[in-house]
C-alpha cells in the first residue's frame, strides 16, 4: 500500500474535541447507558444506610433476585419485514393517558435517599407524561406533589393504620388534591425482615456515630444536603423515629380486611387499585369485589421472601381476569425491555420503583429524568426491533418464557 503524510485538513476533521463537562454530577449521569449504571453512581454517592434500605429486600432477599431473573428468563420473538418506522409508546390507563407504559411506583422515604425526595419524582414524571405514585409513608405531603406535578396524573398509596381517622384524612386530602387513582396495598400487614437495615443500623431518620461519620467522608455532599435541608420527617405521619420495624408495627394495622376496602371504597371518588395481589385466587376475589385495578407485586421482594414471582403469575391473571380489570405488574423491572415484555403478555402498565430511586441518588431530579430517558428509549428500541408500531401491537407471540423454576408438583399436599 502506498503511504503519505497526512494532510492537515483531514487531521482536522478527525481532531473534534468536546467541551469539558465542569459539573460532575451530569458528566456521571451522562455517562450512565443503564439503570444499572445509575445503580452504580448513586452506590457512589449515598450513604450505606439508606442505598441498602433500597437496595435491599428481605431475609436473603430471593424474592428480589427471581424476580430480576424472570424479566431476563424470556425470548424475543421479532416480526420480520414489518417496519417500525415511528413507534408510539403511549398507553390509556385508569381512565387517563401515559406518554410511556410506565409510572413511578410509590416508595416510601425518598427524601432519605436524596434531599430532593417526591419532588423530584413529581416533577420528573410530569414532565415525561407518566404518573407519580405517593406512598403513605412519603417525606412530602400530598399537597406538595399537587403543586409541582400540577396537571400530571397523581396516585396515591394507602396503607390502612391502626388509627383509622388517619387513613380516612389522608383519602380525603388526596381526594381533595385531585389524585386520581388509589393503591389500597395489602401485603404490608407487618414489616419483613429486612436484614441489611439491621446489620447497618439503619434508623429513621440516619443518625450520627462513628460507623456513619466514617461512611460520610466520601460522600459529602450527600451529608451537608441532609444537615441543611428541613428535616426529614413524614409528611403523613406524626411517629417518626426508629427503624422501620418499629414504625411499621406502631403504625399500620395487621387485621385490616374485606370492609377496610370496603370502606375506603365508599371514600373515594376515584379509581381505586388493589397492590399487593400474589395468587391467582386473590386477582379473582378483587375483581368480584368490583375494583378498578390490580397490582400484581411482592412489594419488591420486601415483605414476604420466596414469594410468587409477579411476572410469572401475570399471564394466568391476564387468562382469567384480563377482561374485567385493570392488570398492573412491578418487582425486577430494571430495563424498558422488562417493561416491553410485560406489556407483552397482558400487563396493561408497569410500576418501577428501585429504578427512580438509584436516579434519585444518583443526581436528585437530573437522575430522575435520566432514569425515564434510558427505560423510554430501551422500549422504544426494543419495539422497533420486534416490528411494533403501538404498545397495543405486542401480544403474547413476541415473548417466550423459559420456567428456571417449575413446581414439583400441581396438587396440594394435606396436612395432617
Amino acid at each position: 500500500m502506498k503511504r503519505q503524510l497526512p494532510k492537515l485538513s483531514e487531521l482536522r476533521e478527525l481532531m473534534q474535541f468536546k467541551k469539558p463537562e465542569l459539573d460532575p454530577v451530569k458528566r456521571q449521569l451522562d455517562k450512565a447507558l443503564t439503570v444499572y449504571d445509575l445503580r452504580d453512581i448513586a452506590k457512589r454517592r449515598t450513604p450505606k444506610g439508606p442505598f441498602d434500605y433500597t437496595d435491599g429486600a428481605a431475609e436473603f432477599e430471593i424474592s428480589l433476585a427471581r424476580a430480576r431473573q424472570a424479566f431476563e428468563d424470556i425470548e424475543f420473538r421479532p416480526d420480520i419485514l414489518r417496519p417500525a418506522t415511528e413507534i408510539d409508546t403511549s398507553v390509556e390507563i385508569l381512565g387517563g393517558s401515559s406518554a410511556l407504559p410506565f409510572g413511578l411506583a410509590p416508595t416510601g422515604f425518598a427524601r432519605m435517599m436524596q434531599t430532593e425526595g417526591e419532588i423530584a419524582g413529581a416533577g420528573a414524571a410530569g414532565a415525561a407524561g407518566i404518573p407519580f405514585s405517593l406512598s403513605t409513608l412519603g417525606t412530602v405531603s400530598i399537597e406538595e406533589v399537587k403543586s409541582v406535578n400540577p396537571s400530571g396524573r397523581n396516585w396515591f398509596q394507602l396503607y390502612v393504620m391502626a388509627d383509622r381517622e388517619k387513613s380516612y384524612s389522608l383519602v380525603e386530602r388526596a381526594a381533595a388534591a385531585g389524585f386520581d387513582t388509589l393503591y389500597f396495598t395489602v401485603d404490608t400487614p407487618i414489616a419483613g425482615n429486612r436484614m441489611r437495615d439491621t446489620r447497618n443500623g439503619f434508623s429513621i431518620p440516619p443518625q450520627l456515630t462513628a460507623k456513619t461519620i466514617i461512611d460520610a467522608i466520601p460522600r459529602a455532599s450527600w451529608w451537608f444536603n441532609f444537615l441543611t435541608t428541613p428535616q426529614l420527617e413524614f409528611a403523613s405521619l406524626t411517629n417518626t423515629g426508629g427503624t422501620v420495624s418499629d414504625l411499621i408495627g406502631q403504625t399500620f394495622d395487621p387485621t385490616i380486611s374485606a370492609e377496610d376496602l370496603k370502606i375506603i371504597r365508599e371514600m373515594w371518588p376515584g379509581n381505586i387499585v388493589v397492590k399487593g395481589i400474589q395468587t391467582l385466587a386473590d386477582a379473582q376475589r378483587m375483581v368480584d369485589a368490583g375494583v378498578d385495578g390490580i397490582v400484581l407485586s411482592n412489594h419488591g421482594g420486601r415483605q414476604l421472601d420466596r414469594a410468587p414471582i409477579p411476572f410469572h403469575l401475570l399471564p394466568d391473571v391476564v387468562r382469567e381476569v384480563g377482561g374485567h380489570t385493570t392488570i398492573m405488574v412491578d418487582t425486577g423491572v430494571m430495563n424498558g425491555a422488562d417493561v416491553v415484555a410485560a406489556q407483552a403478555l397482558g400487563a396493561d402498565f408497569v410500576l418501577v420503583g428501585r429504578a427512580w430511586l438509584y436516579g434519585l441518588m444518583a443526581g436528585g431530579r437530573a437522575g430522575v429524568d435520566k432514569m425515564i430517558e434510558i427505560m423510554g428509549s430501551e422500549i422504544r428500541r426494543t419495539m422497533g426491533l420486534l416490528g411494533a408500531s403501538s404498545v397495543a401491537e405486542l401480544s403474547p407471540d413476541h415473548v417466550t418464557q423459559f420456567a428456571r423454576l417449575a413446581p414439583r408438583n400441581t396438587a396440594h399436599a394435606t396436612k395432617h
